[in-house]
Order: C-alpha cells, then structure tokens, then sequence
C-alpha cells in the first residue's frame, strides 16, 4: 500500500492493519497518508481498521467530491482541493479525530512528503493534532499562488502577442486559461464556503480551540483572496478575447479598405478605357494622332488615377490614422513574483520554526 505513516514522536512503522490497530488502542497520535486507495483495500483498511462509516469510505473510493465537511461520531471527513506545481488540482479527503489524521488522494502530493520527513525527524511532546491538519490544509491552499502568479505571467504576455500580432493560436491558449481558471473557481468557491461554517461552528472539528481557530481563518483569508484572483483573470481573459475580436476585425476592415481603394482607382480607367475603345466613327476619324494617343487616351487615366490619389490622401485614408498597424506593448513597471501581493512566503523548512505543532501553549506569532 502506498503511502506515510508517522506517529507524533517520530517513528515510520509500516502499514499494516496489526501496526494500525496498535497504534489506535495505545491512543497515540498519528498521521496517515494514503497515495491512492483500491476498493477493497479501502474497505478493508478504513471500515475495518479505523471504523468509519460507510458513506464516508465511499466517497473515499469514488473521488471528485465536492469540497465539504461531514461530521460523524468522533471524527469529521473533510474534502479539500489544492494545486500541484504542474498546476493541476488535487483532491484530498481528511479524516480528522483528536488522536489521528488519515489523508487519502489519488494525485501525487510531494508537499505531504516535506511535511512527513519534517515529523520523522522531530522528537519531542506530543503535536496539536489541529495544527497538523492545518498545516496539511495550508500546504494544499498556498499551492493555488504558485499557478495564479503564472497563469498572471501568462496573461500579461498573451495581451502583449495579441496587440502585436493576434493568431487563431492565441484564441486556442485563451480558451485553455478560462477552462483552467474555471474549473478552479468550481472548487475554490465551495472551499471558501465550507471554511466560512467551519469557522462560525467550530465544534465541528475535535479538539478545535481558540488559538488553533485563528490560524484556520488565515486559510479562509487565503482562500477569499484565491477566489478574487480567479475572478479577476477571468475578467482579464474576457478582455484580451475582446481584444483578440476586435483587432482581428479592425484588420480585416484595413485589408477591405484597401482593396476598396484599389477597385476605385480601377473604376475611372475601366470607364475611360471602356468609352475610347467604342467604335465611333467621328473618335476614328479625329483622333489618330500619337499626341492625341499619350494626351487623351493615356493623360486621361494617369490623371484620374493620381486625382484620386490626392483626395484619399487629403481625407487620410492612406496615412498611418486611417490603417491600425501593430500597436507596441504598453511600458509596466515589472514586479518581482517575491513581492506580488497574492504570492506567500515560501515555506519554512524545519518545524523548529512551527512552535504551534510542538506545543499548544507556546505562541503562534512567531509562526
């Protein structure tokens, strides 16, 4: 089976249903992880080893759940989505009790193996078990900042290319960006959601306390300000497809404006050549001489030809107003992704400096 097992002193035993059930009858605090979930290793495992309820292990085995929170005797499932380095979303289904924490996902979650390496190499009092759902929750939340400052990196140059030159390329990586940000808001908005009842009902959670429920409306602060940001390069993204639609149409006018100008042109020299070349007698007899030839015949037509030319010139048809060339990017000042204001700190490296997962009542400012 696939997976982490780690216990609040330290220690990695192998997953086996015997180390599972010593573990909870010694009522020792322990965090499992669980990379994917067979159907009959689930009910085996999670029904027959830790006793949750049925409803709960099923939704377990059949993920693409909606983000929630269900309560049940003792111990709380919560589905909570978060964003890989790829920038896809990964699932991830809690069970939560005051002495342990089950993680199970089907995507791989390299965050949760930091996290792991971190709690094996610390010794010491036992964690708040909160905490550790928090800082799990936390891992799977800042993962959002990462994808959204790239996905802002990305706008900003697919505007750019739009402004410059639009292709049926760029329509393709707009429409990719919208399903992309859609189908993060489709989580994102219902996790907002359910951290909003967590925090108005805190006894939904075992174990919760005052000083832990600070830091989970920190996540719900993340979670609000994700939602904004989803929302606004969404608005973006209808932008810069309006900005792809209107200059392909404002070049096309220029191509049809041309084409106009040239059929004018052509239009006198049609009628001129269309009038001499009628088989009058009187034109034959009169005009035969080669002066009358260039004068006439061809002065006529470089007349008009260059008549017209000064009229679309005076009403600026053929002047740099009257066409849209390529338009230059506008000058921004460039901000360091490090100092953006959705983009959080990098994570810290040892749980020397996580006192809140060491003991309860040493203060939590200095995380």
């Amino acid at each position: 089976m696939q997976g982490h097992l780690v216990t609040v002193d330290g220690e990695t035993p192998e997953i086996t249903p015997e180390n599972l059930k010593r573990l909870i009858s010694s009522s020792t605090r322990f965090w499992l992880d669980l990379a994917g979930l067979e159907e009959d290793a689930g009910q085996r495992l999670l029904r027959d080893v830790f006793g949750f309820h049925p409803l709960a292990v099923e939704d377990a085995e059949h993920f693409s759940q909606r983000p929630k929170i269900d309560t049940y005797d003792g111990y709380a499932l919560i589905v909570v989505y978060g964003a890989t380095a790829a920038g896809s979303l990964v699932e991830v289904h809690c069970f939560y009790t005051e002495n342990y924490l089950v993680t199970v996902h089907h995507d791989p979650c390299p965050d949760f193996l930091k996290l792991t390496e971190r709690l094996a190499k610390k010794a010491g009092p036992r964690p708040d078990h909160v905490m550790l759902l928090y800082r799990v929750m936390d891992m799977l939340i800042d993962g959002y900042f990462p994808v959204l400052a790239r996905l802002d990196d990305e706008i900003d140059d697919l505007e750019d290319e739009i402004l410059e030159r639009p292709t049926e390329q760029q329509l393709g990586k707009l429409f990719d960006l919208k399903r992309s940000l859609i189908a993060m808001r489709k989580v994102v908005t219902p996790q907002r959601d359910m951290f909003a009842t967590l925090l108005s009902t805190p006894d939904l959670l075992p174990g919760m306390t005052p000083d832990a429920e600070r830091y989970f409306r920190d996540l719900y602060d993340h979670l609000i300000r994700v939602s904004d940001l989803v929302d606004s390069y969404r608005d973006l993204l209808s932008g810069a497809l309006d900005t792809h639609l209107s200059t392909v149409s404002n070049r096309l006018n220029v191509v049809m404006k041309q084409l106009a100008i040239i059929a004018t042109v052509f239009l006198p020299l049609s009628f001129l050549t269309g009038f001499f070349g009628q088989n009058f007698g009187w034109m034959i007899n009169h005009l035969q001489s080669r002066a009358v030839f260039f004068g006439v015949g061809v002065g006529l037509q470089v007349l008009a030809a260059a008549a017209l030319v000064v009229m679309f010139r005076r009403r600026g048809w053929l002047s740099s107003d009257g066409t849209v060339p390529s338009a230059a990017p506008a000058k921004r000042r460039l901000i360091a992704p490090n100092r953006r204001w959705h983009v959080v700190q990098a994570q810290v490296e040892s749980l020397e400096n996580l006192p809140s997962l060491v003991h309860p009542e040493i203060p939590h400012h200095q995380v």
